[in-house]
């Protein structure tokens, strides 16, 4: 009779195999927010959180601004292989630098922005089956939490806060708001959240609900925009029926939004402003879009997941203001 141990010791190597294969498969080190260099963008200093695109006429407002905006930028790491970005990956460093000019600096007219390096996870976590998929967006989400704790702890002092995020970011930020603000005093805090590019429910949080006018304060925004009269299709059919706010009425109203409502779209290479160029409806909690200008808006299938921010960039700048500023006015009286 065979002894069973060098079975078991055998079962025992391939354990470490795979727990070190593992290990490797998570970058390190972990980001240190004690240092600027940790930070694609911070209010006190010059960098892509300052952006403005050609024909903006609301300026930044960072240095006099009385509220904070959290951003967090979507997926740009699309490795088959590993499972989350390395923080000394210069390229995915620079899509992620390039992801603030486009969306999070959208923001500064409002508040002050901070915006944090994290080990995002692979693109591939949204489309795989793997169980390994939930881990690596966990991994990413423990840096995006941490670099929020570092900020309430060092540098929001009790102001008031925007948060911001897309795709992978909105997910994050989601929990940022389930973890610190929902049913929590940091809740008095929120001026608004503007989770986009996910699926999330209407009734996401408890204490929290879905925006329903343009100065609606402590509420959230989320939509998912597809080609007009079209269905999402692959990856971006659990985009259906699920929250949708209009950013051309900031309402869940069904009706079309006509292009007019449009302030100007900006397209990814932020090189020039499209005014009046979207028209808009809710269709099955998604967003219908056709436009007039289509070039420099990426589409992927039927949807607009890239450009949602892209298509409403002047819409946003101009609610973010105007919540911001309905938020301190009820805060003073």
């Amino acid at each position: 009779m065979k002894h069973p141990l060098p079975g078991i010791l055998f079962l025992f190597l391939l354990c470490l195999f795979f727990s070190a294969a593992e290990k490797k498969d998570r970058p390190n080190p972990a980001p240190d927010y004690t240092s600027s260099a940790a930070w694609l963008a911070l209010p006190d200093r010059h960098d892509a959180g300052d952006s403005l695109p050609p024909g903006c006429t609301i300026n930044d407002n960072q240095a006099n601004a009385a509220v904070d905006v959290f951003y967090v930028h979507p997926t740009v790491f699309f490795s088959g292989s590993v499972w989350n970005a390395n923080l000394s990956d210069k390229k995915v460093n620079e899509k992620c630098e390039t992801c603030v000019v486009q969306q999070g600096a959208v923001f500064n007219a409002a508040g002050r922005v901070y915006a944090p390096r994290y080990r995002q996870a692979a693109l591939r976590a949204f489309y795989n089956e793997d169980p390994e998929r939930v881990a690596a967006l966990d991994f990413a989400y423990a840096d995006v939490k941490a670099a929020f704790e570092y900020y309430l702890q060092h540098w929001n002092k009790g102001r008031p806060i925007i948060i911001a995020g897309h795709s992978q970011g909105a997910r994050h930020t989601a929990k940022l708001l389930h973890d610190f603000f929902e049913g929590k005093p940091l809740k008095k805090q929120l001026v608004a959240a503007y989770i986009v590019g996910m699926n999330f429910s209407k009734t996401e949080f408890k204490d929290i609900p879905l925006a329903d006018s343009a100065s609606q304060t402590g509420c959230f925004m989320t939509w998912n925009t597809v080609a007009w009269g079209q269905q999402p299709t692959g990856n971006f059919e659990r985009y259906k029926n699920c929250a949708c706010v209009n950013p051309l009425t900031w309402t869940t109203a069904p009706g079309k939004a006509p292009r007019t409502l449009n302030t100007g779209s900006v397209p990814l290479k932020f090189n020039r402003m499209d005014k009046n160029n979207c028209e808009t409806q809710l269709h099955d909690g998604l967003l219908w879009t056709t436009m007039q200008n289509k070039k420099g808006y990426i589409r992927i299938g039927n949807s607009y997941h890239v450009s949602d921010y892209a298509l409403f960039y002047m819409n946003i700048r101009e609610n973010a203001v105007l919540r911001a500023n309905k938020y301190l006015e009820v805060q003073k009286n």
